[in-house]
């Protein structure tokens, strides 16, 4: 339960029919059933109320539970039956949930729109820009009057506004699609019971008096008491406690604890703002300052163009007041100004608020703030392109700050292999089960009683139990269909042994109900079990004693299922005498077992696991598999996949090693083996964080994905972690960063490729808006240098911004990631943003649209025959902007050459595209006035066309020169 990232958020259920609709009608329907649900249901209690059973848990109140007459009592008391639990009607859920409240807790409300457009006006840069905006329209409508006077700052002042509104509006959609994920990052169920059975429902449907079954990895839902279960253990904030059957001051558990061990059903006592981690929760404040790792690198480059643009903007505005007192210039209306000509002092004031409108809007063009907004834009793109793939990203910043991954940890189950197995080998006895017939009726009834209740252990300990369903579906298929969970059903449990790091070992005792006798079982791994017996049964039901030759034969039948790629499970079983009983606290017998059968499972690979795997080692990834099975095993299945070849195997010294032997070296040691290492095999979890551990310190970049409890450190440790499918504890699922909710290696790699592509949109982002903005200082520095004046207006200045900062964003951000993506050889995390390809691309680029907008500047008139230079001047727009349009193709591939490549498949790429030029179309034939433009002629415009389709040629030829240089 995802209590940790805000579950009970603050928003209607999401099961129960009706209970936000709020039309009369509906309210009619509710309160009728609500004031027939009070009637029966009785919920003004005398014994019980709200406040006592709030601080209940919260303050182990033992003497309180003492008071109130113990769990049964409160549960009778909350009208709750703790064998079927409560109804799972309507009326009563709502009663409950209007009586004690709900399980949600209130957490601060989304910025609003207008919060996020006074953050946006909240830029110096933007606050000057607007003071200057007024005071120049100001100073035109007291020359010109109204209706000629606004025009020059009435359109700065409309085109500051469209900015801010835009980028206003773009953040609020950024968040609004953020909080989106994270309510489906939120969506978790619970298992309760509700008239009887067992059934899903919602977290945020919990309500007081309920059942809730809890297993090994679960977190807490709501604050609760114990009602029954076996060798429960929580993780409450981090120091573990164990709850204990029949005790009061351990009854209690709190909300957001980890189950770390065992099974229990709890009856609810305190939901949402009510219990501990409610209030908890509420009260904690988010730092706003805090970023991503990449977004406090783009925000250093953004820093030192913010620098370099205002020294620019400073000598800009130098060079136009002294151009404007010393040289030729133009006013702020356009009029030719010479040396020597007398101005008076409105238009003194005029020409200055110009130059220093000018000045600013450098500035602001000059931040590349349109990063940031690419950074979220590009992430977020790629969380829902996961989702679309069954992959939820819980924790983007982890998600996009490493480098290139280097290494992958995975396991074989739920990660190589998938979760359903099929038993392929079975022996009782040196014989091979065929059919029920053979077998004799006492050992017959052994092996399914073993089966049973093993099964039924692991399915309340652990989410998935894919040994166990395996063995369950061949006995029911080979056997004639026993009945299985009759078996189970009459035996009673007295103790059970199982650990979430060794989920094939299960020991249980339990009486039979018709003889009361009394026995222990035992499933897990065949060597292991093998060790603890000292007889075997034969299929004619008697009982041999182990000998050295039997032994040895058993173990060369194990090695040979193993050698096969088999998991070799033995069950064994041994009868314990009435007065031997054993307690519940006590440890269940492992010697003098008696062997019952040995059965071989063939895990069954992913689809497209061996070409996920060669095209990680094609990329220079390097997947390490960690597993608990032997070295046979292991190594068997290793050579399935394509994980390990032969001559790897020959050539790479410990290439394959065990846990004990990891163990056994000194952090030298392993710092020297660990790049040759292929296979870890007969490893527990601290081996896998020992392994994390020593890649990280040797500079590799780790993915490690695991599903289980035990996993949680190794997942926390990685620079990715990954929990596999849908049936991941959730303790593996809050400690990762990553969920695949298939579990296949093949989704592992497509993370990668996501991760790559967010790396690489930034970059095309990066290098896009880079060049823009060289351009554009270069370009007004030299003209306000050589003419005294620039040749874009302020409202250019401000469509140019909103081109390059807010469609180009959207227009490259938006890019998938392609398999061309897997062949870059893996990089580090300080590794620069800029390569040299880029700088490359963008200082073509950037030249090429200098050299063309100062030709035009001061030879356009001659160059192009035009009689007006209002019409150069607006060519000279036409064209800067149509470079940046076809700029983007080319920053959209950053090596290959030809720039069209899948560009049908980027909807959204010529979808911006489509919108630029048609609003470019705008500004220059119908938004005369406001942009300051001329209309051009088709040959004018075909001229622009022309000269800014040569971007194509230019990047073709970079591209092509890097690729042969050595």
């Amino acid at each position: 339960m995802a209590l940790s990232s805000s579950a009970f958020r603050q928003t209607a259920p999401t099961s129960v029919v009706g209970y936000h609709q709020t039309s009369g009608e509906s309210f009619g329907i509710v309160t009728e059933i609500e004031a027939n649900y009070e009637q029966n249901l009785g919920l003004h209690l005398s014994n019980v109320n709200q406040p006592d059973l709030n601080v209940l848990v919260k303050q182990n109140e033992g003497a309180k539970l003492v008071e109130l007459g113990g769990v049964k009592e409160i549960a009778n008391s909350l009208k709750t039956n703790v064998q079927h639990g409560i109804r799972s009607s309507i009326g009563e859920i709502l009663i409950r949930r209007r009586t004690f409240g709900s399980n949600f807790y209130v957490e601060a409300r989304r910025k609003s729109f207008v919060h996020l457009l006074g953050q946006a006006l909240n830029h110096l840069p933007i606050v000057l820009l607007l003071i200057s905006a007024v005071v120049s329209l100001a100073l035109g409508i007291s020359k010109h009057g109204p209706k000629q006077g606004w025009y020059d700052g009435g359109s700065i002042l409309i085109s500051i506004l469209v900015s801010i509104c835009v980028s206003a509006y773009s953040n609020s959609w950024l968040n609004r699609q953020h909080e989106l994920l994270s309510e489906e990052k939120e969506k978790i169920l619970v298992e309760v019971v509700r008239d009887g059975t067992r059934q899903w429902i919602s977290i945020f449907d919990i309500v007081v008096g309920d059942v809730v079954c809890l297993k090994t990895g679960d977190q807490v839902p709501a604050d609760g008491l114990f009602i029954d279960g076996l060798d429960l253990e929580v993780d409450e904030y981090g120091t573990n406690r164990r709850v204990l059957i029949g005790e009061h001051q351990e009854s209690f558990l709190v909300s957001g604890s980890y189950v770390v061990n065992g099974y229990a059903t709890i009856l609810v006592t305190a939901v949402g703002m009510n219990t501990k981690w409610g209030e908890t929760m509420s009260s904690r404040v988010s730092d706003p300052n805090v970023q991503m790792p990449l977004q406090a690198r783009l925000n250093r480059l953004a820093s030192l163009m913010r620098k370099i643009g205002l020294l620019v903007a400073f000598m800009i505005f130098a060079l136009l007041l002294v151009r404007y007192f010393t040289g030729n210039t133009k006013d702020q209306s356009g009029n030719k100004r010479f040396k020597g000509s007398k101005t008076s002092i409105f238009d003194l004031c005029n020409a200055i608020v110009g130059f220093f409108i000018t000045a600013v809007m450098i500035i602001v063009v000059a931040i590349p703030e349109g990063l940031i907004f690419a950074l979220k834009l590009t992430v977020l793109h790629s969380m829902k392109g996961m989702m679309d793939n069954q992959t939820m990203v819980r924790n983007s910043s982890a998600f996009e700050a490493i480098g290139f991954p280097t290494t992958i940890c995975t396991e074989i189950n739920g990660a190589l292999c998938s979760n359903w197995m099929k038993v392929s080998k079975s022996l009782i006895g040196k014989d091979s089960i065929t059919e029920k017939n053979l077998m004799e009726e006492n050992v017959l009834e052994l092996f399914v009683e073993g089966i049973s209740i093993t099964r039924d252990i692991a399915l309340k300990l652990f989410r998935c139990a894919p040994i166990d369903d395996a063995i369950h579906t061949w006995t029911v298929l080979t056997l004639s269909g026993m009945e299985m969970h009759n078996k189970a059903r009459c035996l009673s449990l007295i103790r059970v042994e199982a650990s979430p790091a060794n989920k094939k070992r299960i020991g249980v005792v339990v009486q039979r109900e018709l003889d009361s006798t009394i026995s222990v079982h035992w499933r897990g791994d065949a060597e292991g079990i093998l060790s603890s017996c000292s007889h075997y049964y034969e299929m004619n039901g008697s009982i041999t004693v182990f000998n050295d030759e039997d032994r040895e034969l058993f173990r060369q039948r194990i090695e040979n299922m193993t050698a096969s790629g088999l998991q070799c499970i033995a069950l064994a079983h041994k009868h314990i005498l009435i007065h031997d009983r054993i307690s519940r606290s006590e440890k269940i017998p492992e010697d003098n077992l008696t062997l019952l059968a040995l059965m071989g499972l063939k895990g069954f690979c992913h689809p497209g696991t061996k070409h996920a795997i060669e095209a990680c080692q094609l990329a220079g990834v390097k997947v390490i598999m960690v597993t608990k099975e032997n070295i046979t095993v292991a190594r068997s299945m290793a050579m399935e996949y394509g994980l390990l070849s032969l001559t790897e195997e020959v050539e790479n010294e410990g290439s394959i090693v065990t846990g004990n032997q990891f163990r056994d070296y000194d952090d030298n040691e392993a710092m020297e083996i660990v790049g040759n290492i292929r296979i870890m095999a007969k490893s527990y979890y601290l081996d896998k964080l020992a392994i994390v551990r020593i890649l990280k310190k040797n500079d590799h970049v780790v993915v490690v994905t695991g599903d289980n409890t035990t996993d949680a450190l190794s997942l926390k440790e990685a620079d990715i972690g990954v929990a596999m499918g849908v049936e991941s504890t959730q303790m593996a699922k809050e400690s990762s960063d990553i969920v695949v909710r298939d579990g296949n290696f093949v989704d592992v790699v497509e993370i990668v490729r996501w991760r790559l592509c967010i790396h690489s949109n930034i970059q095309k982002f990066l290098q896009f808006q880079l060049t823009t903005i060289v351009a554009t200082l270069v370009i007004n520095l030299v003209a306000a240098a050589v003419a005294g004046e620039v040749p874009l207006t302020v409202v250019q200045l401000l469509w140019l911004h909103l081109v390059v900062g807010t469609l180009g964003a959207l227009a490259l951000a938006t890019e998938k990631p392609t398999k061309k993506l897997m062949e870059n050889q893996p990089g580090i995390q300080n590794k620069s943003l800029i390569s040299n390809l880029m700088w490359g691309n963008l200082l073509s680029q950037a030249l090429y649209q200098i050299a063309v907008v100062m030709v035009l500047q001061f030879k356009g008139v001659a160059i192009l025959g035009i009689s007006s230079e209002k019409v150069n001047d607006t060519m000279i727009f036409n064209t800067f902007v149509l470079c940046q349009m076809f700029n983007e193709f080319n920053a959209r591939m950053l090596k290959r050459k030809n720039v069209f490549k899948g560009i049908h498949r980027n909807k959204i790429f010529l979808g911006i595209i489509g919108i630029t030029v048609v609003l470019q179309v705008a500004m220059v034939e119908f938004l005369k006035k406001f942009a300051d433009t001329q209309r051009l002629n088709m040959e004018q415009w075909g001229v622009c066309i022309a000269i800014a389709a040569v971007s194509w040629p230019i990047g073709w030829l970079v591209k092509f020169t890097t690729s042969v240089l050595p």
